[in-house]
């Protein structure tokens, strides 16, 4: 069994999906908007363009997203995608990438368990949280 993550849009899928592939380093594998489909004649035109399925890799990770309705979109709320990075100079490129055109709720700073750490929703509606961790310490 495999866990993946499915983002709804409000029209933005393949923006912040191309955005990913050229900032994050991910793959976009496959992108089908409903126009594309076997049915499109029965699509709404204003749907025609809106994505149906699109998928990705980041690192060794699958997430796969589609439009909803503009008017039946909402920002992610209680859930985070989570990016762990090797440096902290990586943490604060992210975290300036994503965070231009979203909403920072805690800033990236040093905290008891990271080096780095900060979580922001993205202009696309998707929540993050960067975290560059600590090293652990050996046990005694």
């Amino acid at each position: 069994m495999k866990l993946h993550t499915y983002l709804n849009y409000g029209g933005k899928c393949e923006q912040a999906f191309r955005f990913y592939e050229k900032h994050l380093g991910g793959k976009v594998t496959m992108m089908m908007t409903h126009g594309e489909q076997p049915n499109a004649k029965d699509v709404a035109p204003g749907q025609k363009n809106a994505i149906l399925y699109a998928r990705m890799s980041i690192g060794e990770t699958d997430l796969m997203g589609s439009d909803v309705p503009p008017e039946r979109f909402q920002p992610m709320r209680s859930v985070y995608l989570s990016l762990s990075v090797d440096s902290t100079a990586e943490a604060e490129r992210l975290f300036t990438l994503l965070s231009d055109g979203g909403e920072v709720f805690m800033p990236m700073q040093e905290t008891f368990f990271a080096l780095r750490f900060a979580m922001l929703r993205d202009r696309f509606g998707t929540s993050w949280m960067i975290i560059h961790e600590r090293t652990p310490r050996a046990s005694a």
